[in-house]
């Protein structure tokens, strides 16, 4: 039959890009037409020719808005081992689109900066410039930037992790598209990108997507430890220049303070993975601190040979040839390998000792540095000498790089974040209070108990209990290794499930038990509470209340510089009430902790963990900063980045560049220029609350309530491939059974994105506006999605969910529900007409993304080599749910599937 909800009838070709998008298309075919060719020559012409075939099939029926149940025809009871090979063929094209079209992204910002004309919109040189025509003065914008704090923070992610060796490929790509960016390139230069370019598509076709066994944390680590050290390390001093240009400042004028941190869970995320504990954490901080200091022996080897300078021809300051003297004396033995002939080289002779004490610092030998602010002031005297001494134009822009790198990622490289499940820290204490009904006492109780504990720690007797010793072990290793590594090496304490004072102040008392104390006796670590459902974030304000009211926590905060972080969990409170209640209840928490915060006189921080699905958060970050509540940012932006987020975002050396420029650029623009007091919002809010509790009614009603939900959900969508996939170390749900209700977010939003339905970030949402268009009318709705930041960022998330869905391939997904097919179809069918409707109608669209051609685009260049793939997913999970789910060559075809379409979709969880 025809589809009668499909939104892709108007064609691909018709789409009318601009002249600075032709290029796109240019690289789409150049990469299009070298993976043939690979195809071609390693599997030969008949595969290539199959390829085609389906591809143009594909196009086809989405220009004819045919169902799919013809090409499902086509690609029923295919081998195996050929569906594998048409899986990472169709793969391999839409991997070689997104890099094209990241590679544009550079193209376009480079458009800007060579035509000279107004700055690109949201980076740092269009924002500066438009709040100084604000009205804001020298002294705002740098007291905002004394104050200004950009962390973002890589997760550990089940759903996706690209191999170290294909990023590397991916990279040698973009090199050689990016080094033809403006046609300047000669025939033979043209013939050598394009030979590296093929060399590497071809050894990445040769090269197994995923690893047979299941990744430990330390191979999640390697995994992030990419991006920090082959792509940002590089790119924050660039930031810091950017940051000096648009500013107006010259290369030695004012001093930008630290804005950029970076943060990191894989090996201190214990909540739900047993993999991770006291032996994970010391192992991360090792790493992490072996990687940053092989990075900067390496510059600063490089800076030494730059720095040839000889005395005969330039001075240098007498702080560094002081230093030298008594590095000589320090290191006796790097001092008798300097050379005689570079005697008078003195940047070069004090940065061959300073390369020296960091390779004692690393293996951990008295010569070493104490701490990374010694480091820093050998590096800052390099600076001042080349400064003093006519070197700005010699070399000080080497150091200078260095410096800042040494400012921002220290000897540590990454904040470690811990976090925990409140659950855990109650069983421990259980134990180690001898008190079996811990957990069932009142919350009073329970305060006044560890206020008890807190003052005197050691009444506490020692317990064999294997939780209370993990947990203790954490505490521990904190207070061993924090003097080691220093204080930023540990991030907040994140308490997950957080629902009482009581889960606060557990924290600090398993620490006082564990002996973890500084000098002044007193926790070194923040506790951030963690509220996940829409129960919990309603609570917060409560929670937060009384633990400000509590002498003990009060005390722990002023040792604290009296800030609070409150982490925000979009995921759970999605999974639990739907897309609109979370985002509701996630804005009026913010609201109410703001206000709090002002009335306490403790300043909270909100740390968002974000996800890459709208359903968890995911969409453009600039504009949920914009659209965050006024006051609540404060100059400060913490988030998770997870999966393909980080791939995506920090992927490419000038993406990531444009993705921190643009997340300061909103920061400073929510800091220093709020949005102006609206008198209509006290009447959106009421209409917000309207629309969110009858969209999470509907929601609620579908996944939690009706009985037969689960048993479909399990058949419908891929989550038992998911469930035994092998590429995160922390399983994928917290235990129980196999119901929805233990699932952990990820794998639920990632299940439904597989199916092409991608539920979660509409269903409920239909009804919700519906319900609002009929309660308060059309206009006063429309207004709210125009001038509401808030409600306009919600209504383009789910517009662009909406735009990825294809209910007619979910049908085929439906189906092996068998006799629950049909009513739960029908119903999200109706549901999803219903959403659709309701935005084009409040947007005034005749299709979705009617005012986002580029990303139409984008969909529409992927849909052609993801449809093939979800449907050979559907036969195939017909065919090993058939002999039992084992663990053979099916299952190893299928997780083939889900990599490629959770590529080819992205936004997957």
């Amino acid at each position: 039959m025809t589809n009668p909800i499909s939104n892709t009838a108007d064609s691909l070709r018709s789409i009318d890009l601009p002249d600075t998008d032709k290029a796109l298309r240019d690289d789409v075919n150049l990469v299009g037409s070298l993976v043939g060719e690979i195809l071609s020559e390693q599997e030969g012409e008949a595969f290539f020719d199959e390829v085609e075939r389906i591809r143009v099939a594909a196009i086809h029926r989405r220009e004819s808005s045919a169902d799919a149940e013809e090409m499902q025809r086509k690609l029923t009871g295919v081998d195996v081992a050929h569906a594998t090979s048409l899986v990472r063929a169709f793969s391999t094209y839409f991997q070689a689109v997104n890099v094209a079209e990241r590679v544009h992204r550079i193209r376009r910002r480079r458009h800007y900066e060579m035509e000279d004309a107004a700055p690109q919109p949201s980076g740092l040189r269009d924002v500066v410039g438009k709040l100084r025509e604000s009205g804001i003065s020298e002294d705002q914008l740098r007291d905002c930037l004394d104050h200004l704090r950009i962390e973002p923070v890589f997760t550990a992610h089940p759903t996706e992790a690209v191999r170290r060796a294909l990023l590397e490929k991916e990279s040698e790509v973009v090199r050689a598209l990016v080094a033809d960016i403006d046609g300047g390139r000669t025939p033979v230069e043209r013939r050598a990108d394009l030979e590296r370019m093929r060399m590497a598509l071809t050894a990445a076709w040769q090269t197994a997507e995923f690893a047979l066994d299941k990744p430990s944390v330390g191979d999640e680590l390697e995994n992030v430890g990419f991006y920090l050290t082959d792509v940002l390390y590089r790119v924050v001093p660039v930031f810091y220049e950017v940051f000096a240009d648009a500013i107006g400042e010259g290369p030695t004028g004012y001093d930008l303070p630290t804005l950029l941190r970076f943060g990191n869970w894989v090996g201190g995320d214990m909540d739900g993975n047993p993999n991770v504990g006291a032996e994970t954490i010391a192992a991360t901080l090792a790493t992490q601190r072996r990687q940053v200091l092989a990075l900067y022996r390496r510059e600063v080897f490089q800076l030494g040979r730059l720095l040839s300078h000889s005395l005969s021809r330039v001075g240098c300051s007498a702080d560094l040839l002081a230093r030298t003297d008594v590095y000589r004396a320090m290191l006796p033995k790097a001092a008798a390998r300097l050379r005689a002939r570079h005697e008078d080289m003195p940047y070069r002779q004090f940065l061959k000792l300073v390369r020296e004490r960091l390779g004692e610092t690393e293996r951990g030998q008295e010569g070493g540095y104490p701490d990374v602010a010694a480091f820093i002031e050998d590096v800052r005297i390099v600076v001042r000498s080349l400064q003093e001494n006519r070197g700005v134009h010699s070399g000080w822009f080497a150091a200078r790089r260095l410096l800042r790198r040494a400012e921002t990622f220290g000897f540590h490289l990454a904040t470690l974040d811990l976090r925990q499940d409140s659950a855990i820290h109650d069983a421990a204490l259980s134990a180690l209070l001898d008190d079996s009904e811990w957990t069932t006492r009142e919350v009073d109780d329970r305060v006044a108990r560890l206020k008890a504990v807190l003052a005197d720690p050691a009444q506490v007797p020692a317990s064999n209990d294997e939780i209370a010793r993990k947990a203790l072990a954490v505490f521990r290793t904190v207070a061993q290794l924090r003097p080691r590594y220093g204080a930023q090496a540990f991030g907040p304490y994140i308490v997950s499930m957080s629902r009482s004072a009581a889960d606060a102040l557990a924290v600090i008392t398993l620490a006082r038990i564990a002996g973890c104390v500084d000098d002044e006796d007193n926790v070194p670590l923040d506790v951030a509470p963690l509220f996940e459902t829409v129960a919990d974030l309603d609570a917060a304000e409560a929670v937060v209340t009384s633990l400000f009211a509590d002498p003990a926590y009060r005390a722990h905060l002023a040792a604290r510089g009296n800030q609070q972080m409150v982490m925000l969990g979009y995921s759970d409170s999605a999974k639990d009430g739907g897309l609109v209640a979370s985002r509701w209840a996630l804005q009026q928490t913010q609201i109410a902790l703001t206000r709090l915060a002002r009335e306490s006189g403790v300043r909270i921080v909100f740390f968002h963990g974000r996800g890459g699905s709208a359903s968890r958060g995911g969409g453009k970050t600039e504009r949920a900063v914009i659209a965050a509540p006024r006051g609540s940012v404060g100059g400060v932006l913490r988030l998770t980045e997870q999966g393909e987020v980080i791939h995506r975002k920090y992927g490419i050396r000038a993406i990531a560049l444009r993705n921190l420029e643009q997340m300061t650029g909103a920061v400073m623009r929510a800091t220093l220029r709020p949005r102006p007091p609206e008198s209509r919002e006290a009447q959106w809010r009421s209409m917000a609350t309207a629309i969110a509790s009858e969209a999470r009614n509907r929601y609620r009603g579908f996944v939690h309530e009706n009985p037969d939900f689960t048993e479909y959900f399990r058949n419908a969508t891929p989550i038992d491939v998911i469930e035994r996939l092998r590429i995160g170390s922390r399983p994928s749900r917290r235990g129980g059974t196999g119901g929805v209700e233990n699932l952990r977010a990820i794998p639920w939003v990632f299940a439904w994105s597989q199916n092409r339905a991608a539920l979660t970030g509409w269903y409920g949402v239909g009804s919700g506006l519906a319900h609002g268009i009929e309660t308060f009318g059309r206009e006063a709705m429309s207004e709210m999605t125009r001038d509401w930041p808030f409600f306009a960022q919600l209504v383009d998330d789910v517009e662009m969910v909406l735009a990825k869905s294809d209910l007619a391939i979910f049908e085929g997904y439906s189906r092996l529900a068998g006799a629950l097919h049909e009513p739960f179809f029908k119903d999200i069918s109706a549901e999803f007409v219903r959403t659709r409707t309701a935005i084009l109608d409040l947007k005034d669209e005749d299709e979705l993304l009617d005012q986002d051609l580029r990303l139409r685009q984008s969909i529409r260049l992927r849909n052609p080599y993801v449809d093939p793939i979800s449907l050979l997913q559907i036969d195939l999970l017909t065919r090993w749910r058939a002999t039992e789910c084992r663990d053979d060559d099916l299952l190893h075809a299928l997780i083939a599937t889900v990599n490629g379409i959770a590529a080819g979709i992205q936004n997957t969880g």
